[in-house]
């Protein structure tokens, strides 16, 4: 826990990608939302067989 409060202290790293740049943890959470869309699409819903 002290490992994450110290690192949200100092600034964040930046990712430069020509005229793109995005902070590394804002970077990952689009990484984690594009994930999370992916499966809920492909993760089918369950079916009710039957009455």
């Amino acid at each position: 826990m002290f490992l994450l409060a110290r690192s949200l202290d100092s600034p964040a790293k930046f990712f430069n990608w020509g005229f793109i740049s995005i902070s590394i943890p804002n970077l990952i959470m689009i990484g984690l939302i594009i994930v999370l869309f992916v499966l809920a699409i492909v993760i089918p819903f369950p079916i009710h067989k039957g009455k």
